[in-house]
């Protein structure tokens, strides 16, 4: 895991099991990634499953539908939030895993390019593991579009493809936080919330993109992809368990 080389230690796995809400599970991952930067917080991987939220990115603030496509949001159930890092807005739900991956790091900025590489890698690798035909690479039309996105192609139908992974990165000197959500149940109520959104905003995309893990393989959950995940974390670096109060959140 660490592939820079700086970091034998172990990674330490903190499961989430109950959203702080959506702005606080947001907030609570850059303070993660503040204590790694100044010493107090070792390597750790966050997992839990989030409130039903739409991360929109700086530049949709700026587009003149952004008011409207946060109405929308609310009218889906969804809570709009505005992240830090770049990109398009993304939905998460109960039915997705969002995965922070926080490291202290002396040379965080060097590193950044190939950690998306790496990551994206990773993360279809636990997923063909479940079953899946995951790749790396963006999708024409896909939401939120991103070079190290990860899809799935449908076994019975080549031409249907589904983003399931987007990632998100915070650098600071000192430190990373890598964040990730894997879609894996009910992907329609995110079709309906981003095809709203998007429309609101005025962004073109292709609905057919949004999807979940179990739309390419029925009957995958949250807790199998959770474990295969962690499988194939333990083929990178050492885990070792905390309980999620130790984080003090």
């Amino acid at each position: 895991m660490h592939h820079t080389g700086t970091d034998a230690r172990p990674l330490t796995v903190v499961r989430q099991d109950v959203s702080l809400g959506a702005g606080r599970d947001l907030e609570f991952g850059l303070e993660l990634l503040a204590r790694a930067r100044s010493g107090s917080l070792g390597p750790t991987l966050r997992l839990y499953r989030p409130a039903p939220t739409v991360a929109f990115g700086q530049r949709d603030t700026r587009l003149p539908g952004f008011d409207a496509a946060a109405r929308a949001c609310l009218a889906n159930g969804f809570e709009p939030l505005v992240r830090r890092a770049g990109g398009r807005a993304a939905a998460y739900h109960q039915g997705t895993l969002v995965v922070d991956h926080i490291e202290p790091d002396a040379d965080a900025v060097a590193g950044s390019k190939a950690r998306f590489a790496y990551f994206g890698e990773l993360f279809a690798q636990a997923l063909r593991s479940v079953g899946v035909q995951a790749a790396v690479g963006e999708i024409p039309g896909e939401y939120c579009p991103g070079e190290f996105s990860v899809h799935g192609t449908d076994a019975a139908d080549s031409s249907r493809r589904v983003k399931l992974v987007g990632t998100a990165q915070r650098v600071v000197s000192g430190g990373w936080l890598f964040s990730s959500v894997i879609v894996v149940e009910d992907s329609g109520p995110i079709r309906k919330v981003l095809t709203d959104s998007y429309a609101a905003l005025g962004l073109d995309w292709d609905p057919s993109t949004a999807g979940a893990a179990d739309d390419l393989v029925p009957g995958l959950d949250v807790a199998a992809v959770e474990h295969a995940l962690l499988e194939t974390y333990a083929g990178h670096a050492t885990l070792e368990t905390a309980s999620f109060s130790s984080l003090g959140a």
